[in-house]
């Protein structure tokens, strides 16, 4: 199958859907939108200031910004010329932004946001072949430095608009569109080259079954650096939906509240969040009104072969669950909006008891699987095909096998052309037949829907010559009210330990019941009973799994991971090797005594 270039799409949408607001952003005024032939215009007056910059097709162009409409006014703009955008995650460290920059050979990098503008001026010697800086409203101090995106586009007009129109239509599907730098969650970042047909190909094959319209309104929150959050935008914007723009995540809760979106993609660790609010919120209830949460939640668990599987429900249940809603689960939506139709999960395997519990209170989540390598989307779950414990079907036009050590393997259209400059890496991962190797294990159900199992690379190996997929036991684990968050950890030992965050204010909360109080973290993670509750906590809900599989020590730590440390990605996957490395004392003295029958906290 032909797939267009991303300018012809891009083009034909302005044409056919003339959306008056394609793009939406905050100011202290409220929420302002563009409307689609401004978007155009800005697009090709800042197409014309790259050419006149020198820019021409295949030269890099590197994008450092947070979501925000410059962000793919910028990209429109550089794939007009058949040019490559290199997008960095707006909040990286100076090293990788550096190594990125270097590596890539971006002659030009468009900022926005004060952090992101002194962050380039901070490395600019360390950065040879760049040019030009071009910057959002940069500050005054700036003067001189750097080229004012609005002076830019200031004077772009229909002339220019038509010399865009015109060079965009030479563009070619094969073209190389983007180089995007892997997070390295276990090694040096690479360059994963898409071309516009690896991404063209990818938003029509993976969001057609989506049932998208003009009047769904969409929310940007997770980095568009990412191609996760890049490829569904494409998607909205194509299909004429409006998109708000948030440029920090702890702004999404009261954009949420405001733009009122009915849809928005997002990642695991989002739902967990929100998810062990609902709990502690609901927990703080007292008197008849935690009855009734409490008794709502055992509602939403009897429905969930009704609400989640498909299967129909009895009289009883529909009836309980209705007045469950009215009191109970429509409040938990109003705070999400009230008109979310369906939320898009990926960059991380998600908890099937999660997924279970957001359908049950009719806040469907489409779980999907994907790469970098894969513009990203390989299986999604649809509306009318969802599978809830899996990843979906594979997408059309893609094939999903896998390999003899449970390894997915992929071939199609969406495939990477390979990584820049890096063709050994390249050759480790794509046969000479076209077949992707993944890195994931998983298997494909009777019904031909994809389960992830977990990453190759992080499967653990005890001493004794077990696999043990740690993401799974993790994902138990954070079931738990008093669980923030929790690594698990064992390759080559006797057994399996795990790290765990625990969820202070919850276990707070629970302890003041117990006449207990504790000043601080500290505090808490030393106590006794704080230890013998979470002990208690891993054995239920690890019950079911193979004795090799069970934690059989564990220690907790103060903080949880942060992408600030270093020790998550940007789409907040936990960075093993620097989490392991950063309490390699922790966990040794986890197993200093290896005899210890049940799970124990460190003393």
């Amino acid at each position: 199958m032909d797939y267009p270039p991303l300018t012809k799409s891009f083009l034909e949408t302005v044409d056919r859907h003339a959306n008056p607001r394609a793009q939406m952003y905050r100011t202290a005024e409220g929420w302002q939108s563009i409307a689609a032939q401004e978007m155009l215009r800005r697009v090709a007056g800042l197409s014309k200031a790259f050419r006149e910059l020198g820019i021409t097709s295949a030269d890099r162009v590197a994008i450092l910004a947070p979501n925000c409409p410059e962000w793919h006014i910028a990209d429109f703009a550089i794939q007009g010329l058949g040019a490559v955008s290199v997008p960095i995650y707006f909040n990286e460290s100076i090293d990788r932004l550096v190594y990125i920059m270097n590596d890539s050979g971006a002659r030009i990098i468009f900022t926005s946001g004060e952090a992101q503008t002194r962050k380039i001026a901070e490395c600019r010697d360390r950065i040879p072949a760049l040019e030009h800086v071009i910057s959002v409203a940069p500050l005054s101090d700036f003067s001189g430095e750097i080229l004012r995106y609005e002076a830019l586009i200031h004077t772009a007009g229909n002339a220019d608009v038509a010399e865009y129109r015109k060079r965009a239509a030479e563009i070619s599907a094969n073209q190389l569109a983007t180089i995007i730098y892997t997070s390295g969650t276990t090694g040096e970042p690479k360059g994963v080259m898409l071309t516009h047909q690896n991404l063209s190909s990818n938003v029509v094959d993976s969001l057609k079954d989506h049932d998208l319209s003009t009047s769904d309104v969409a929310l940007s929150f997770l980095p568009l650096a990412h191609v996760y959050e890049r490829t569904v935008d494409y998607g909205y914007l194509f299909d004429g939906i409006p998109i708000a723009y948030v440029e920090q995540m702890e702004s999404v809760p009261q954009a949420l509240l405001e733009v009122k979106p009915t849809l928005a993609a997002a990642v695991p660790r989002f739902f967990e969040k929100i998810y062990a609010n609902i709990i502690d919120k609901g927990h703080r209830e007292t008197g008849i009104k935690r009855k009734i949460f409490d008794w709502s939640l055992r509602v939403a668990e009897e429905a969930v072969p009704w609400r989640a599987l498909g299967k129909q429900p009895s009289f009883w249940t529909k009836q309980r669950w209705q007045f469950a809603d009215r009191l109970v689960y429509s409040k938990i939506r109003a705070g999400l909006g009230g008109r979310i139709r369906y939320f898009f999960s990926g960059g991380g395997p998600l908890s099937p008891d999660l997924a279970e519990f957001f359908w049950s209170i009719n806040l469907p989540i489409m779980q999907g699987y994907g790469l970098t390598e894969t513009s990203p989307v390989i299986s999604a779950n649809v509306p009318k095909k969802n599978k809830v414990g899996t990843v979906g079907l594979p997408i059309a036009h893609v094939e999903v096998r896998i390999a003899g050590d449970g390894e997915i393997l992929v071939k199609g259209p969406c495939v990477m052309e390979g990584y820049f400059h890096k063709q050994k890496e390249t050759e480790e991962v794509l046969t000479p037949d076209g077949w992707l190797c993944t890195g994931d294990i998983g298997k494909l159900d009777e019904d031909g829907y994809l389960i992830i199992t977990d990453r190759k690379k992080e499967l653990l190996k005890t001493a004794a010559g077990k696999f043990v997929a740690p993401a799974m036991i993790e994902n138990l684990l954070k079931q738990s009210r008093y669980v923030t968050n929790a690594i698990v950890v064992g390759d080559k030992r006797k057994f399996v330990a795990v790290l765990i965050v625990p969820n202070f204010a919850a276990m707070q909360q629970e302890a003041q019941k117990h006449g207990k109080d504790f000043p601080g973290p500290s505090q808490m993670t030393s106590d006794p009973w704080v230890r013998d509750l979470l002990s208690r906590e891993i054995e239920r809900l690890t019950s079911a799994l193979a004795q090799y599989e069970k934690p059989k020590r564990f220690a907790l730590l103060e903080q949880d991971f942060t992408f600030a440390n270093g020790e998550l990605t940007y789409t907040l996957k936990m960075k093993r090797r620097v989490i392991e490395s950063r309490y390699q004392d922790l966990i040794a003295k986890l197993y200093a005594d290896v005899e210890e029958p049940r799970p124990r906290a460190l003393l």
